[in-house]
Formats: structure tokens, C-alpha cells, sequence
């Protein structure tokens, strides 16, 4: 079986929350917002090993929270660069430095999606090994309007085409740092590691994510994270093991 890490990118600003604390520092019932991302991975079987990006300066900080959760398969912190994608970069760098298989799966999650759970994994390791690259997704609720800087609306997309895309997203490795590698030749920056993927003429397929593996941004967020813990906690207690979840279709609520 293939080699399977997860590349954490836990360097952003997090300048929308106010405060002064960073993200992964915060905390959702009384545990700090990196180490409950971090435990998903901890406890998959099937997740060999984390890497870890911090932000410049929170490198020591984090590696305490690390060792005091006692999370046994963080192989490494990193510090990470002034945008997402170098951050992302920074770290695939390293574990090419590590002799990281090129055919190894690397499954990308932002470091403040501390609600993901088993089967969102499962079905990313999943679709990664049958199609090279996927992404988790969830369908959009809302009608899309797509307007002016005005306002004038423009158009009104076909919602059943619509989803909103999460982490994980999981890649072979070197389709990934390929596609990295490219971007930052070319001075292309992406709001995600799929569009990468997708500009260098590469198939990216979505799987089914989960409402409540959202990103924690804003104040509103983290109420709304501490809500759904409890939640998801008890879903995710030891349990006989479940079978992974089929990539696509979705069924929408």
C-alpha cells in the first residue's frame, strides 16, 4: 500500500477573527483548533504520518501544542510562506527532500478545519488512489448569482452544478508538486491546490465532503465549530471499522 501523509497548512494571519490570537491556537471546547485537526489524522489508520506549516515566528509554539497532545505521527513543523500556496509549496518541497514517494498520496487540510471526519478522509484517500487527484466538495444551498462590481446581475448559474469545495484535498505527490512547481514559475496564484491542478490540464474529480467540516474564519465560525463538536465527537468515537465513501454521485439535501 501506498505511503499517505497529511500536509497541514497552519500559517495564515487569521486577521478576520480579531483578537489577537492566531487560529491554531484558539480553542473548541476547551482544545486548541490545530490539535482537534490534527487528532482526525492522528487517529486514521490509513494516514501514515503529518506535516505540519506554521506561521513564521509560531514554529516552537506549535511544536508544544504538538507534544503535548502527544501526537505521535507529526513527522515534522515547517515554517510556511506569505501566501497559502507557498505554504503549501514550502512543504511539498520537504517531503520531496525526504525521499517522499513520487506515487505516495499527499492529502492537503487546512489547519482550521478541526471538524473533519473519518469518512471525509476515507473517501479523499479513496478517490485520490483511483483517479491521481480529488478534492472534498459539498452542493451549494443557496441560488448563485453571478453580478457586477455593482451589482447588476449577470448571470444565475445551474445550482445542481455547484458545490463548495473543502479540504482535504488529495493528490499523488508528484502531480501535485508538478502542478506547484508550474504555478510558481509562471507567477500564478490559486485560491486552492485542485485549480493548480486543473490549470496544468490535470483531471480533478470531487468526492463527498460534510456540512460541518467547515473553515473557521471569522467569530461567527468558531460558535458555530463549537455547536457542532460535540457532534461530531461522539460520531467519531472507536467504532468497528466503516468502509470508505464512494466518490461522487452526491445526493443533494
Amino acid at each position: 500500500m501506498e505511503l499517505v501523509e497529511a500536509l497541514i497548512p497552519a500559517a495564515g494571519a487569521g486577521s478576520r477573527m480579531g483578537g489577537g490570537v492566531s487560529k491554531p491556537f484558539l480553542e473548541i471546547l476547551g482544545v486548541p483548533i490545530l490539535v482537534r485537526t490534527l487528532q482526525a489524522f492522528e487517529a486514521h489508520e490509513g494516514v501514515a504520518a503529518m506535516t505540519v506549516m506554521a506561521a513564521p515566528g509560531e514554529e516552537s509554539r506549535v511544536e508544544a501544542l504538538i507534544a503535548g497532545a502527544g501526537l505521535a505521527k507529526v513527522r515534522a513543523v515547517r515554517t510556511g510562506g506569505a501566501t497559502r500556496q507557498a505554504t503549501v509549496l514550502f512543504g511539498l518541497r520537504y517531503l520531496a527532500g525526504q525521499g517522499f514517494p513520487p506515487d505516495g498520496l499527499v492529502l492537503v487540510h487546512d489547519g482550521a478545519r478541526p471538524l473533519v471526519t473519518r469518512g471525509v478522509i476515507d473517501a479523499c484517500i479513496d478517490g485520490a488512489r483511483r483517479f491521481g487527484a480529488c478534492g472534498a466538495a459539498v452542493p451549494v444551498k443557496d441560488t448563485i448569482k453571478r453580478a457586477d462590481p455593482d451589482g447588476l446581475v449577470r448571470e444565475t448559474p445551474d445550482r445542481s452544478r455547484l458545490f463548495a469545495i473543502q479540504t482535504p484535498q488529495a493528490f499523488r505527490f508528484q502531480l501535485l508538486l508538478s502542478a506547484h512547481e508550474s504555478a510558481a514559475a509562471g507567477g500564478i496564484d490559486a485560491t486552492d491546490d485542485l485549480a493548480l491542478l486543473e490549470r496544468a490540464g490535470g483531471s480533478v474529480r470531487l468526492v463527498a465532503g460534510d456540512y460541518r467540516n467547515l473553515k473557521i474564519t471569522t467569530p461567527e465560525d468558531l460558535r458555530m465549530a463549537e455547536a457542532l463538536a460535540a457532534e461530531v465527537l461522539a460520531e467519531e468515537a472507536p467504532s468497528p471499522r466503516r468502509e470508505p465513501r464512494s466518490p461522487l454521485p452526491f445526493r443533494r439535501p
